[in-house]
């Protein structure tokens, strides 16, 4: 088979040396730890601080008179890099950048290696050009890329052929993940370091008419993956089950449970519940990651000037303070940070969740179980007897749960919720649609703290943009100023963004704080009236003009903050 090898042969310490990068010195103490280590010299060269590793790789593309490629803004075909199986282009370091009309490009992390290089010709069955790539980006993009996608398809293969065989055993998959060879625990285990390492906040298991559907979400947004053999979806789903200790033989009734679980050096939580579907038990698993579960309320990403309002309104003495928004909008995050904040030895902290979430030291957390009448009424009203100083609802639910944390707020109490609401304004009107007095709403409610979550943009290829004609549009709607429409950026899309443009979340915030005017308007029970107060209130701004604010900071895009304006209304 033909191929093209450069044809200049290099000896990387020597060139080195002679181009007075690193010293005579450095590179034989290099040599003689790479024969300990049995490590490539490059890669020992600039762990050590030798060498930088962008000069190295420049020196090889001249010297070799290959390309240099920047893996970083480089976009990678998917079907064209699994020509070279997994397991190769991790032994070989190997990635198949495009298919060129004399052959296949390969960007390499050592394309000195030539036996690596002969395999690669022989595994391809193709010319093979090579081009130099730093390692560390070839085995992210190999992560991102692959994403065990050989090993998943083995797995599923094995799980199904155990299921032909009659050899599925029950007794093999309810030992722990880590004493059990059983391909659907190695199925598993693989699906959640897959979700993991794509920094997932759930996991969907959905049997489809033909296929097992995986698919999990990322910065908000659903990545699927596809497995061909459906048989596999009860096996999965009963291991699933058992590992959240849930009732196997049911599957008429939805059910929710809760395991843990350790991925590489992480401790996740799995939250799970599963329905019945025409095609069999679907099962959604939130991961709740405990090294990201306690941030700081200066960790959130609020605006100075809202931050330095909202720790001021939690470090009152009573009161009741609510955080709304969608589910998945952060609002746990917020009231966790809070009570870190607070949790102090001088402070009694009672809690009253469903589920609870994460573990807090010195603080008496208490789960609702309804099925045996353990209810957040219950619950509330017993924690009342038990001295506390601040309380934590999951959720104001109902009339009764709403007005025992109203009261508990007026008899000095400090008291944090949350309520599913659009925005801050509407949040106390939902109070009182509940059936609640609206004297008991003005007296208590100290304020109210809405967030959303917007896509942040890539740093890596994010690009000036000019706004379009919709977008102009709905600007002046919305701006009564000129706008600098030059300040916008949107993300063209590259292999650290998995070219959607964006890269991570980050929160919006909305506050709206209980004055006296806005308290006379709620216990008049004038809406109008209260609405025109708080909107025109000192220091709010509203959800959308923040999120304004984020887009003309390049923080992020227009179009997401135009996603919030449907949502809010």
């Amino acid at each position: 088979m033909a191929a093209t090898m450069p044809g200049k042969r290099v000896r990387i310490g020597d060139l080195l040396v002679e181009q007075k990068l690193i010293s005579e010195a450095q590179l034989q103490a290099a040599l003689a730890e790479q024969k300990k280590s049995g490590r490539k010299l490059g890669r020992v060269l600039i762990e050590n601080g030798f060498i930088g590793e962008e000069t190295l790789l420049q020196l090889l593309s001249e010297q070799l008179e290959i390309p240099f490629v920047d893996l970083s803004r480089f976009e990678l075909d998917p079907q064209l890099v699994t020509r070279l199986p997994e397991t190769h282009a991790r032994r070989y370091r190997a990635l198949v950048l495009k298919e060129t009309p004399t052959g296949l490009l390969v960007g390499m992390g050592d394309p000195t290696d030539i036996f690596a290089y002969d395999e690669l010709v022989r595994i391809l069955k193709q010319p093979v050009q090579l081009a130099v790539v730093k390692e560390s980006e070839l085995l992210q993009n190999i992560d991102r890329i692959y994403q065990h996608a050989d090993r998943l398809q083995s797995l599923a293969s094995e799980v199904g052929q155990d299921i032909a065989d009659n050899a599925f055993d029950l007794g093999a998959m309810s030992r722990g993940t880590d004493q059990s060879d059983a391909p659907v625990v190695r199925l598993i285990q693989t699906v959640f370091e897959d979700a993991v390492r794509a920094e997932a906040s759930d996991i969907h298991i959905e049997p489809d008419e033909d296929v097992l559907r995986i698919r999990r979400r990322i910065d908000g947004v659903l990545h699927e993956q596809i497995m061909d053999d459906k048989r596999i979806a009860s096996a999965v789903v009963s291991r699933l089950k058992l590992m959240a200790e849930v009732d196997i033989s049911e599957k008429r009734l939805p059910q929710d449970g809760r395991f843990s679980l350790k991925v590489g050096d992480k401790h996740i939580d799995v939250r799970l519940a599963t329905i019945p579907t025409r095609s069999g038990e679907s099962v959604v698993m939130r991961l709740l990651d405990h090294g990201n579960a306690i941030r700081r309320l200066d960790q959130l990403g609020m605006p100075a000037d809202i931050l330095e309002r909202f720790r001021a309104i939690v470090h009152k003495p009573h009161g009741l303070v609510l955080v709304t928004g969608p589910t998945g909008s952060g609002k746990t995050t917020t009231l966790y940070a809070a009570l870190g904040e607070l949790n102090k030895p001088q402070k009694k902290i009672i809690t009253v969740e469903d589920p609870v979430e994460y573990q807090l030291p010195r603080v008496n957390q208490v789960q609702v179980n309804p099925k045996i009448g353990l209810d957040f009424a219950r619950v509330l009203r017993t924690t009342l007897r038990l001295d506390p100083d601040i309380i934590l609802v999951g959720e104001m639910r109902d009339r009764e749960t709403g007005e025992i944390g109203l009261r508990a707020a007026m008899t000095g109490h400090l008291v944090l919720s949350t309520l599913h609401t659009n925005d801050a304004v509407s949040c106390t009107a939902r109070l009182i649609d509940m059936g609640l007095e609206p004297y008991l709403v003005a007296a208590s409610v100290q304020a109210v703290l809405a967030q959303r979550l917007v896509r942040k943009l890539c740093p890596n290829c994010s690009t000036p943009v000019e706004p379009d004609a919709h977008e102009l549009a709905w600007l002046r709607g919305l701006c009564d100023e000129d706008i600098d429409t030059s300040v916008f950026r949107a993300g063209s899309g590259c292999n650290n963004c998995n070219h959607t443009g964006y890269r991570g979340r980050l929160g919006v915030y909305e506050l709206l704080e209980t004055d006296t005017a806005v308290a006379d308007a709620l216990r008049r029970n004038d809406p109008a009236a209260f609405e025109q107060l708080a909107r025109n209130q000192p220091g709010y701004r509203s959800l959308v003009r923040n999120a304004l604010d984020y887009a003309r900071q390049g923080v992020t895009t227009l179009s997401e903050a135009m996603r919030l304006t449907g949502a809010v209304d």
